[in-house]
Protein backbone atom coordinates (compact mmCIF):
# COMPACT_ATOMS: atom_id res chain seq x y z
CA UNK A 1 0.00 0.00 0.00
CA UNK A 2 1.32 3.42 -0.99
CA UNK A 3 0.31 6.69 0.66
CA UNK A 4 1.07 10.04 -0.95
CA UNK A 5 1.05 13.04 1.37
CA UNK A 6 2.05 10.73 4.22
CA UNK A 7 3.55 13.59 6.23
CA UNK A 8 0.29 15.56 6.51
CA UNK A 9 -2.12 15.33 9.42
CA UNK A 10 -4.36 12.87 7.53
CA UNK A 11 -1.46 11.04 5.90
CA UNK A 12 0.21 10.17 9.21
CA UNK A 13 -3.07 8.73 10.50
CA UNK A 14 -3.64 6.69 7.33
CA UNK A 15 -0.15 5.25 7.62
CA UNK A 16 -0.66 4.41 11.30
CA UNK A 17 -4.11 2.88 10.76
CA UNK A 18 -3.20 0.61 7.85
CA UNK A 19 0.04 -0.43 9.54
CA UNK A 20 -1.96 -1.31 12.65
CA UNK A 21 -4.16 -3.53 10.47
CA UNK A 22 -1.19 -5.48 9.19
CA UNK A 23 -0.67 -3.89 5.78
CA UNK A 24 2.76 -3.26 4.28
CA UNK A 25 2.71 0.52 3.97
CA UNK A 26 5.11 2.88 2.24
CA UNK A 27 4.62 6.60 2.67
CA UNK A 28 5.71 9.23 0.17
CA UNK A 29 6.13 12.91 0.95
CA UNK A 30 6.65 15.67 -1.59
CA UNK A 31 10.39 15.68 -0.91
CA UNK A 32 10.64 12.10 -2.18
CA UNK A 33 7.93 12.03 -4.87
CA UNK A 34 6.23 15.12 -6.31
CA UNK A 35 2.89 13.89 -7.64
CA UNK A 36 2.87 16.64 -10.26
CA UNK A 37 5.76 14.78 -11.95
CA UNK A 38 3.97 12.12 -14.04
CA UNK A 39 7.15 10.27 -14.97
CA UNK A 40 8.33 10.06 -11.36
CA UNK A 41 4.91 8.91 -10.13
CA UNK A 42 4.72 6.16 -12.75
CA UNK A 43 8.25 4.93 -12.01
CA UNK A 44 7.65 5.00 -8.25
CA UNK A 45 4.45 2.96 -8.39
CA UNK A 46 5.84 0.55 -10.97
CA UNK A 47 8.76 -0.16 -8.64
CA UNK A 48 6.74 -0.54 -5.45
CA UNK A 49 3.71 -2.19 -7.17
CA UNK A 50 1.10 -1.59 -4.45
CA UNK A 51 -2.42 -3.01 -4.59
CA UNK A 52 -3.87 0.21 -3.14
CA UNK A 53 -2.73 3.82 -3.52
CA UNK A 54 -4.05 6.53 -1.19
CA UNK A 55 -3.67 10.20 -2.06
CA UNK A 56 -3.95 12.66 0.81
CA UNK A 57 -1.58 15.16 -0.81
CA UNK A 58 -3.24 18.45 -1.72
CA UNK A 59 -2.87 22.15 -2.32
CA UNK A 60 -5.23 23.51 0.35
CA UNK A 61 -4.50 27.25 0.58
CA UNK A 62 -8.03 28.31 -0.29
CA UNK A 63 -7.46 32.07 -0.44
CA UNK A 64 -4.02 31.94 -2.08
CA UNK A 65 -5.51 29.77 -4.83
CA UNK A 66 -7.45 32.82 -6.05
CA UNK A 67 -4.10 34.41 -6.93
CA UNK A 68 -2.53 31.24 -8.30
CA UNK A 69 -5.34 29.03 -9.63
CA UNK A 70 -2.99 27.17 -11.95
CA UNK A 71 -0.84 25.98 -9.05
CA UNK A 72 -3.91 24.66 -7.25
CA UNK A 73 -5.19 22.93 -10.40
CA UNK A 74 -1.86 21.25 -11.11
CA UNK A 75 -1.70 19.65 -7.64
CA UNK A 76 -5.39 18.98 -6.97
CA UNK A 77 -6.41 18.13 -10.52
CA UNK A 78 -3.66 17.13 -12.97
CA UNK A 79 -1.56 15.35 -10.34
CA UNK A 80 -4.54 13.13 -9.53
CA UNK A 81 -4.64 12.27 -13.22
CA UNK A 82 -0.97 11.24 -12.93
CA UNK A 83 -1.82 8.93 -10.05
CA UNK A 84 -4.87 7.49 -11.80
CA UNK A 85 -2.92 6.71 -14.97
CA UNK A 86 -0.10 5.11 -12.98
CA UNK A 87 -2.61 3.05 -10.98
CA UNK A 88 -4.19 1.86 -14.21
CA UNK A 89 -0.79 0.67 -15.45
CA UNK A 90 -0.28 -1.59 -12.41
CA UNK A 91 -3.97 -2.42 -11.79
CA UNK A 92 -3.98 -0.71 -8.39
CA UNK A 93 -6.97 0.78 -6.59
CA UNK A 94 -6.85 4.53 -6.01
CA UNK A 95 -8.31 6.21 -2.93
CA UNK A 96 -8.46 9.98 -3.32
CA UNK A 97 -9.57 12.60 -0.78
CA UNK A 98 -11.70 15.58 -1.74
CA UNK A 99 -13.57 18.31 0.08
CA UNK A 100 -16.95 19.67 1.15
CA UNK A 101 -16.01 22.87 -0.69
CA UNK A 102 -17.16 21.36 -4.00
CA UNK A 103 -20.67 22.46 -2.91
CA UNK A 104 -22.05 26.00 -2.91
CA UNK A 105 -23.59 25.73 0.57
CA UNK A 106 -27.15 26.70 -0.39
CA UNK A 107 -28.86 23.39 0.42
CA UNK A 108 -29.21 24.21 4.11
CA UNK A 109 -28.76 20.57 5.12
CA UNK A 110 -25.90 18.03 5.12
CA UNK A 111 -24.93 17.17 1.55
CA UNK A 112 -25.24 13.62 0.21
CA UNK A 113 -23.21 12.08 -2.58
CA UNK A 114 -26.04 12.51 -5.10
CA UNK A 115 -26.12 16.30 -4.69
CA UNK A 116 -24.83 18.34 -7.60
CA UNK A 117 -21.44 19.95 -7.00
CA UNK A 118 -21.14 23.68 -7.60
CA UNK A 119 -17.71 25.00 -6.55
CA UNK A 120 -17.35 28.67 -5.64
CA UNK A 121 -13.64 29.28 -6.21
CA UNK A 122 -10.34 28.14 -7.68
CA UNK A 123 -9.49 25.73 -4.87
CA UNK A 124 -12.90 24.08 -5.02
CA UNK A 125 -12.78 23.81 -8.82
CA UNK A 126 -9.36 22.14 -8.63
CA UNK A 127 -10.57 19.60 -6.06
CA UNK A 128 -13.63 18.75 -8.14
CA UNK A 129 -11.35 18.26 -11.15
CA UNK A 130 -9.34 15.77 -9.10
CA UNK A 131 -12.50 13.79 -8.42
CA UNK A 132 -13.32 13.70 -12.11
CA UNK A 133 -9.82 12.59 -13.10
CA UNK A 134 -9.76 9.79 -10.53
CA UNK A 135 -13.09 8.39 -11.71
CA UNK A 136 -12.49 9.05 -15.41
CA UNK A 137 -9.46 6.76 -15.63
CA UNK A 138 -10.35 4.14 -13.02
CA UNK A 139 -13.62 2.24 -12.66
CA UNK A 140 -12.68 1.16 -9.12
CA UNK A 141 -11.54 4.54 -7.75
CA UNK A 142 -12.77 5.48 -4.28
CA UNK A 143 -13.24 9.23 -3.82
CA UNK A 144 -13.82 10.41 -0.24
CA UNK A 145 -15.06 13.91 0.53
CA UNK A 146 -14.44 15.25 4.00
CA UNK A 147 -14.71 18.50 5.97
CA UNK A 148 -12.59 20.51 8.43
CA UNK A 149 -10.00 17.83 9.15
CA UNK A 150 -8.03 18.11 12.39
CA UNK A 151 -5.58 15.64 13.85
CA UNK A 152 -2.57 15.53 16.19
CA UNK A 153 -0.32 15.62 13.12
CA UNK A 154 -1.33 19.26 12.79
CA UNK A 155 1.19 20.01 15.54
CA UNK A 156 3.97 19.11 13.12
CA UNK A 157 2.72 20.83 9.97
CA UNK A 158 3.25 24.44 8.99
CA UNK A 159 -0.45 25.22 8.54
CA UNK A 160 -1.72 23.28 11.57
CA UNK A 161 -5.50 23.05 11.90
CA UNK A 162 -8.43 24.99 13.35
CA UNK A 163 -8.00 23.62 16.88
CA UNK A 164 -4.34 24.61 16.97
CA UNK A 165 -5.15 28.03 15.55
CA UNK A 166 -7.75 28.65 18.26
CA UNK A 167 -5.45 27.54 21.06
CA UNK A 168 -2.61 29.66 19.70
CA UNK A 169 -4.78 32.78 19.41
CA UNK A 170 -6.14 32.24 22.91
CA UNK A 171 -2.60 31.99 24.28
CA UNK A 172 -1.80 35.34 22.67
CA UNK A 173 -4.57 36.95 24.73
CA UNK A 174 -5.98 38.91 21.81
CA UNK A 175 -9.70 38.86 20.85
CA UNK A 176 -10.50 35.75 18.81
CA UNK A 177 -13.02 36.43 16.03
CA UNK A 178 -14.71 33.45 14.38
CA UNK A 179 -17.54 33.36 11.85
CA UNK A 180 -20.90 32.21 13.16
CA UNK A 181 -22.68 32.03 9.78
CA UNK A 182 -20.61 29.26 8.16
CA UNK A 183 -21.39 25.64 9.03
CA UNK A 184 -19.22 22.55 8.43
CA UNK A 185 -18.80 19.08 9.94
CA UNK A 186 -15.36 18.99 11.64
CA UNK A 187 -13.60 15.66 11.13
CA UNK A 188 -11.13 13.97 13.47
CA UNK A 189 -8.26 12.64 11.33
CA UNK A 190 -7.72 9.30 13.16
CA UNK A 191 -11.45 8.52 12.87
CA UNK A 192 -11.40 9.46 9.18
CA UNK A 193 -8.43 7.14 8.62
CA UNK A 194 -10.18 4.25 10.39
CA UNK A 195 -13.38 4.65 8.32
CA UNK A 196 -11.31 4.93 5.17
CA UNK A 197 -9.67 1.60 6.00
CA UNK A 198 -13.11 0.10 6.60
CA UNK A 199 -14.26 1.20 3.14
CA UNK A 200 -11.07 -0.10 1.51
CA UNK A 201 -11.53 -3.49 3.19
CA UNK A 202 -15.12 -3.58 1.93
CA UNK A 203 -13.75 -2.86 -1.56
CA UNK A 204 -15.99 0.20 -1.81
CA UNK A 205 -15.73 2.30 -4.94
CA UNK A 206 -17.26 5.48 -6.26
CA UNK A 207 -18.03 8.55 -4.19
CA UNK A 208 -18.41 8.58 -0.38
CA UNK A 209 -18.67 11.25 2.31
CA UNK A 210 -16.80 10.77 5.58
CA UNK A 211 -17.08 13.79 7.85
CA UNK A 212 -17.54 14.51 11.54
CA UNK A 213 -21.26 13.84 11.61
CA UNK A 214 -22.12 17.06 13.46
CA UNK A 215 -23.17 20.18 11.56
CA UNK A 216 -21.84 23.16 13.51
CA UNK A 217 -20.75 26.74 12.91
CA UNK A 218 -17.07 27.55 13.21
CA UNK A 219 -17.87 29.87 16.12
CA UNK A 220 -19.75 27.17 18.07
CA UNK A 221 -16.92 24.75 17.34
CA UNK A 222 -14.47 27.24 18.84
CA UNK A 223 -16.68 27.49 21.95
CA UNK A 224 -16.51 23.70 22.35
CA UNK A 225 -12.74 23.66 21.85
CA UNK A 226 -12.11 26.25 24.56
CA UNK A 227 -14.51 24.54 26.95
CA UNK A 228 -12.89 21.13 26.47
CA UNK A 229 -9.39 22.59 26.81
CA UNK A 230 -10.33 24.57 29.91
CA UNK A 231 -9.27 27.80 28.23
CA UNK A 232 -10.77 31.21 28.93
CA UNK A 233 -10.54 33.14 25.66
CA UNK A 234 -11.94 36.51 24.50
CA UNK A 235 -14.02 34.87 21.77
CA UNK A 236 -16.24 37.06 19.60
CA UNK A 237 -18.66 36.05 16.87
CA UNK A 238 -18.30 37.60 13.43
CA UNK A 239 -19.80 36.86 10.03
CA UNK A 240 -18.99 36.64 6.36
CA UNK A 241 -19.84 40.28 5.79
CA UNK A 242 -17.40 41.50 8.45
CA UNK A 243 -14.70 38.90 7.80
CA UNK A 244 -14.04 39.10 4.07
CA UNK A 245 -11.73 36.56 2.44
CA UNK A 246 -10.26 36.35 -1.06
CA UNK A 247 -12.14 33.13 -1.80
CA UNK A 248 -15.85 32.54 -1.52
CA UNK A 249 -16.72 29.68 0.80
CA UNK A 250 -19.91 27.61 1.09
CA UNK A 251 -21.98 28.84 4.06
CA UNK A 252 -23.31 25.36 4.85
CA UNK A 253 -21.04 22.52 3.77
CA UNK A 254 -21.74 19.79 6.32
CA UNK A 255 -21.70 16.29 4.85
CA UNK A 256 -23.97 13.30 5.47
CA UNK A 257 -22.34 9.96 6.31
CA UNK A 258 -25.49 7.93 5.56
CA UNK A 259 -24.04 6.11 2.55
CA UNK A 260 -20.96 5.05 4.50
CA UNK A 261 -23.02 3.88 7.46
CA UNK A 262 -25.35 1.92 5.16
CA UNK A 263 -22.35 -0.31 4.35
CA UNK A 264 -22.03 -1.17 8.03
CA UNK A 265 -19.17 1.23 8.74
CA UNK A 266 -19.32 2.64 12.28
CA UNK A 267 -20.64 6.16 12.76
CA UNK A 268 -18.12 8.87 13.51
CA UNK A 269 -17.66 9.76 17.20
CA UNK A 270 -19.79 12.66 18.52
CA UNK A 271 -18.03 16.00 18.24
CA UNK A 272 -17.50 16.51 21.99
CA UNK A 273 -15.93 13.05 22.22
CA UNK A 274 -13.79 13.72 19.15
CA UNK A 275 -12.48 16.98 20.58
CA UNK A 276 -11.62 15.17 23.81
CA UNK A 277 -9.77 12.45 21.89
CA UNK A 278 -7.86 15.10 19.98
CA UNK A 279 -6.81 16.99 23.11
CA UNK A 280 -5.73 13.71 24.77
CA UNK A 281 -3.64 12.71 21.76
CA UNK A 282 -2.27 16.25 21.57
CA UNK A 283 -1.18 16.26 25.22
CA UNK A 284 0.59 12.91 24.78
CA UNK A 285 2.33 14.17 21.68
CA UNK A 286 3.47 17.34 23.42
CA UNK A 287 4.69 15.34 26.42
CA UNK A 288 6.76 13.10 24.18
Amino acid sequence: MAIFGSGGQLGVELKAEFTRRGYQVKGFERTSVDITDAVRVEACLAEFDPAVVLNSAAYNQVDVAEKEPQAAYVVNGLAVRNLALACRQIDARLVHFSTDYVFDGTAGRPYVEQDIARPLGAYAVSKLAGEFYARAYLDTALVIRTSGVYGPGGLDTARGNFVELMLRLAADGQPVRVVEDHVASPTLAPALAARTADLVEREAQGLFHIAGGTAISWYDWAVKIFKAAGVQAPLKATNEREFRTAARRPKYSALSNAKMEALGVAAMPPLDEAIGLYLLARSRKVAN
